[in-house]
């Protein structure tokens, strides 16, 4: 299993007014799909990630992109 960070210059159309950082997940087909659940839920329960797509490839590999807003740190001195 592969994670990786998209970075801040991919975003999408419908994105625009809202700034997002995006995680994406691949498993390949010899890693067990329990394991790529269990990986999704702890990002989603801890990391507060949403998925947001998820692709099915022909050779039994998955790719998974999750997604989460990014809150702006405001000064307050």
């Amino acid at each position: 299993m592969k994670e990786h960070f998209l970075n801040s210059s991919v975003r999408r159309e419908r994105d625009y007014l809202r700034q997002y950082e995006y995680l994406v997940l691949t498993v390949s087909p010899e890693d067990s799909l329990p394991e790529a659940r269990r990986l999704l839920v702890e990002h989603s329960e801890y990391g507060k990630w949403e998925l947001e797509r998820s692709v099915l490839y022909v050779g039994g590999g998955r790719r998974f992109w999750l997604r989460r807003k990014i809150t702006p740190v405001r000064r307050t001195v």
